[in-house]
């Protein structure tokens, strides 16, 4: 019992680390996809209905 509750505290922790991690990495899609082909506007403006 105790290996099983120590996996799942290493599992938690693990997790928490890597969300933290990938949070300080990750871009927005108009900075990370904008490219000379892209046309990448204000992330702000739905392309689907009014603004």
């Amino acid at each position: 019992m105790k290996v099983f509750v120590a996996s799942l505290v290493f599992a938690v922790v693990v997790a928490v680390g890597v969300a933290m991690f990938l949070n300080t990495i990750q871009q927005p899609s108009s900075v990370t996809f904008t490219t000379s082909g892209a046309r990448v506007g204000d992330p702000g403006h739905n392309l689907i209905g009014p603004s």
